[in-house]
Parts: C-alpha cells; structure tokens; sequence
C-alpha cells in the first residue's frame, strides 16, 4: 500500500513539472540587469550621460536658448520619405500618418504585439455618492487580462467609473490616469452601523471572552466609528477651483481613473511582469517591444472597450487625460487610438509634446539612461556614444515630437503645462513643447481643423504670455501659473471640449 501511494506521489509530482515545464520561469531581472541586456542586444557600450537637474554640476542641463535648437530643421510632417509633398487628406491618411507610424513604433515607443490577450471587465462595486453637490453612479471595476497562455503572470486592471446620477442621456467622459478609488464611498445609516457594531461585539466576546469586561467598562466605544460624511450642503465652497473630478461633474460630465501601475510597472525591473511580461512570457524584451507607455496606453484602449458598452457614457467623446509621465502616455494613447475624441496633455516634457532634438532640460539621454523602459528598446541607440553602429543623437531620430501631436489630428488635443516658479519645472522645456504644437498645426489644417492660430514657424514662434490659452481651434494651448498640474486648465479645458462636441452646453 505504502509503495502504491509512493507511486502516486511520484507520478503527480512528475505531472506537476510537466505542466510547469510547459511555461519558461519568469526572468527576474534588476532594471540595471534590464537595461544592460537591452544594451546587448542592441550593440551599445556606452551610453551618454544624461544632463544634471543640479545647475552646479559641470554636466549641468542647458537652459540658454542661442544653445537650444541644435537640430533646428524637424522633419517636415507633411513631407513624404520619398520627398513628394502630401497636399491632400487622402495622402496624409493613406501614405504619411502611416510612415510615421511605423518610425514612432519601431524607434520610440514600441510595437503593441499582435497576439496580446483580451481583457474582460468585472464590476466590483457599484455606489450610489456625492462628487461635491452633485449626486453620482459610482461603479469600481476590475479588467482581467486572460492569461491561459502564461498564467505564471496575473494583470487585473484597475478602473473607476463616474457618472451623474441625474444625467438626462449619455455623458462626455474624461479618463484619466491615476489611482483607481470611489470618490465617496456610501456610508450606513446610524441604526445598521449600531446593528454592525452589536454582531461585531457579540463575535469578538465569543472569540475572547476576556473582552467582555473592557465592552462593559466603555458601553459607548464601538469597533466601527460612523464615518463623517463629506457632504454638506450649507458649508462655504472654498476658494480657488473645484478639485478636477468636481469640475467634470457639475459640467455634466462623468470621469474615469485608471490605474497604470496594475497595466504595468513603472519601472525597469518590470518590464518581464505586467502586460509586457505576460505577452512576452516573462522574458525580456526585444529592441522594438512596446515600452511602458504604451502599455499604459493599451489599458486606456481597454478601458475605451468598457466604456463602449455603458448606456450612461457618450463613448463617442471619451477623452484622456494624465500629467508628466502620465502625460506623456496621455498623449502617445492619444496619438495612436482614434477612438479618443480629445486630450488634456499635462507637462509631458521629453518623451511627450517637447521635442527630441531641442537642447533644453531634460533629454534624450535622460531617457535612455534612466526611464529607458517608457520606451522602445531601439530608443537606447540615440543616447549612444559607443556601439557597433557608431553613435547617435538626438538628430538622428526619424520622427519627433511635432508628429505625435500631428497623429492626433484632427482630434481635440489640448497642451497644458505650468510655470517653473510654482514648480513646472525648466527641464520640461514649455517653449520646445509650443514649438512642436506649432509644427503640428499644418496637419489640423490640411483635415479641416484649425491650429493654435498663429503662424507654423517653430522657428520664430514664442510662447504666449502665462494664462493667455489659445484656445479657437481643435489644438489648443494654455499655460496656466500653477506648478505641475493640468488643475487650473481644467475648466478652460471643459469650455473648450464643450464648444465642440457639445455647443448648446458650452459655458
């Protein structure tokens, strides 16, 4: 009998690695280990140190404008590869959006594979709250990526969904990257919170009875406090704007937060779990694997399925929205899912609206040697100083960031960043960001929008004054004199989304 059971342990045990052999062990790299493999791959030896945020150090960023435009020639967005100038719609649909495309994916940002799995939603909770004064559906979902093909890997995707409780049809929505949470979870009433708070007492004295005593001893001490609720109609508003998330409700809109951690880490070592990981089976990524913000870009595409489906949200005017890392990965999302009506991009810096080849701040190489895992491995060989292809820069780059904004069009896309003083900082170069809105415009043009309005020399063009928005045209921009925040453009940014998709509300 004992040899029997021996047997059948063997043979489960065998069955048991069988079925783990079938999955090769995740890698567990370090983001250095990460970053060196890539390197390998790609033939690089060194790469170039990227610019110092201490004014002090020698290597210290440039913040001179007669150094700024090294490269001052972009590559002309309405110019063909093969020099033909495009001069219709058709040509930009059909030929150059198309070649800018593939260079973005294949240099920058990374190809999304073919074979990513699909992603199916759950609701969690569905509440019924107060966003300031205004009754709201609340609804907590998860979207769990099907992973049969590697379940070494799990990614649930985390998502809220608001909307008002009193809309008379479907509302716009703003989605945007942040930490997915109810924004007032329902608290229960006096009588079943003391009726909570009676079970719980009777359960912990039948577990300890020794807590008997202590309950007897202070009658009005209840393990569960009544929570004070946010709401109160007859406290003063106070000052400034609204937080954002109050804004879009009482505009009659609803807003989406999505959590880009629970698509995919923000760092290196990473990039073999998550989304990325799962596809690629816990193996490290080759030179043209999507980076991290396209994976967070893939998730809002997920999430945009969802918000198809929900009677209560308008899907054909959902909008993305995020700020620095999340703003950069606003606008990539932007750029290459067509089924978003606008963007809110919020002081995207290098790697978003400000161009590569400007030599202000932050840098290429700040990329390339730091956050290299927000991008296409191919990415790296533009901060090289030593490889088997000799070395690039900056200039080498077939695109830049004037052509990710040009994606977008003729969609609403609008710029938003703050001023160094409340803490925007210099290094995300706002005048470079402006250039690349300005050398985006001829593409607004040419589909029948309109651009900021002024002329499409990136070369000459400056910067408006602080809280000058030039906001007539389906590309807008504002810098707004706040810090590093999209906050206070928020309802100039509501008004001019209204005036186009919904003319009767606009304010």
């Amino acid at each position: 009998m004992k040899k029997v059971a021996f047997l059948i342990l063997i043979l489960l045990s065998a069955k048991a690695q069988a079925q783990n052999s079938k999955y090769p062990a995740p890698v567990n790299f370090t983001a250095e280990q990460d970053h060196q493999n890539m390197m390998d791959q790609l033939g690089i030896k060194a790469l170039r140190p990227g610019p110092s945020g201490n004014e002090a150090s020698p290597n210290h960023a440039n913040y001179d404008e007669t150094l700024a435009n090294p490269y001052p020639n972009l590559p002309d967005v309405l110019t063909l590869k093969n020099g033909k100038k495009v001069t219709t719609a058709a040509m930009w649909w059909d030929q150059r959006r198309p070649e800018i495309a593939e260079d973005m994916e294949r240099e920058v940002y990374g190809r999304i594979p073919k074979n990513v799995p699909k992603v199916t939603w759950t609701v969690k909770v569905t509440d019924k709250e107060f966003v300031g004064f205004t009754p709201v559906i609340a609804k907590q979902l998860i979207g769990h990526v099907d992973n049969s093909t590697y379940p070494l890997i799990d990614v649930n995707i985390n998502m809220t969904l608001v909307v008002p409780a009193n809309a008379k049809g479907p509302v716009p929505v703003l989605m945007m990257f942040g930490r997915s949470a109810l924004p007032a979870p329902a608290q229960p009433d006096p009588e079943s919170l003391e009726k909570i708070n009676n079970a719980v007492k009777e359960l912990l004295v039948k577990a300890h009875p020794e807590l008997k005593a202590i309950f007897e001893k202070y009658p009005a001490y209840d393990p569960i406090p009544a929570q004070a609720s946010g709401f109160n109609p007859f406290a003063p508003r106070p000052a400034g704007d609204p937080p954002t998330n109050q804004q879009l409700i009482a505009a009659g809109w609803g807003y989406v937060l999505i959590d880009p951690a629970s698509i995919q880490a923000d760092n290196g070592a990473g990039i073999t779990k998550g989304i990325i990981g799962l596809v690629n089976k816990g193996q490290p990524r080759k030179p043209d694997d999507w980076g991290a913000l396209r994976a967070w870009a893939w998730g809002a595409a997920r999430a945009l399925d969802y918000l198809e489906t929900e009677p209560n949200v308008d899907a054909k005017h959902v909008g993305i929205e995020g700020v620095s890392r999340y703003g950069k990965a606003a606008l990539v999302t932007l750029a290459f899912e067509p089924r978003f009506a606008m963007g809110l991009i919020g002081s995207s810096g290098e790697g978003g609206a400000k161009l590569n080849r400007r030599n202000w701040g932050e840098a290429v190489e700040s990329l390339t040697g730091g956050e290299y895992y927000w991008m296409a491995g191919n990415f790296m060989k533009y901060g090289a100083s030593d490889a088997t292809f000799g070395s690039k820069n900056a200039g080498d780059i077939p695109v830049d960031a004037h052509e990710l904004i040009a994606m977008c069009a003729p969609r609403l896309t609008f710029i938003s960043y703050g001023v160094p003083a409340q803490g925007d900082a210099k290094w995300l170069d706002h005048q470079g960001s402006y250039m690349a809105a300005i050398a985006a415009g001829p593409v607004f043009k040419l589909l029948g929008a309109k651009d900021l309005g002024v002329s499409n020399d990136y070369q000459t063009e400056k910067m408006p004054a602080v809280n000058v928005g030039l906001l007539d045209g389906q590309l807008a921009w504002r810098q707004h004199d706040g810090g590093h925040t999209d906050a206070p453009n928020v309802k100039y940014f509501i008004q001019w989304a209204d005036k186009f998709i919904r003319p009767s509300a606009s304010h």
